[in-house]
């Protein structure tokens, strides 16, 4: 037996890891509609449809803070749903995202290593 399965044997002398706060964002894609529930339990719903604009921002506050978010443009060409990475359930709305014809793989990779201030267009509706 390990010492670390003999301490977690005990019950709770283990650390336990804390949940990252990007995971209070919960992501879901239902095939037409991409939604986004906050922290605060809004819900922030954009049909695929309307779709008009994928843009990766980052910052420099990680890794401790959410120094990337996700920008989905709506087609009013404003912001209507926004989501951190790391955000629960992310993954099934990024591979959505990545089929859309055109989408900048290359950008994307640059956005991923980012610890600047910038912003990355990877997709735009034509």
């Amino acid at each position: 037996m390990s010492i670390w399965t003999w301490l977690t044997s005990f019950g709770g002398l283990a650390p336990r890891r804390q949940a990252e706060p990007e995971a209070a964002y919960i992501v879901s894609f239902d095939g037409t509609v991409i939604a986004v529930s906050d922290p605060d339990k809004q819900m922030h719903q954009l049909p695929i449809s309307d779709l008009r604009g994928v843009i990766i921002e980052t910052d420099d506050s990680g890794p401790w803070g959410a120094d990337l978010w996700w920008l989905l443009f709506g087609a009013d060409d404003r912001v209507a749903v926004a989501f951190p990475n790391g955000a629960t359930d992310e993954q099934v709305v990024i591979d959505r995202l990545m089929e859309l014809p055109g989408f900048d793989f290359e950008a994307m990779t640059r956005a991923m290593s980012s610890t600047d201030v910038a912003v990355f267009p990877v997709w735009r509706a034509t």
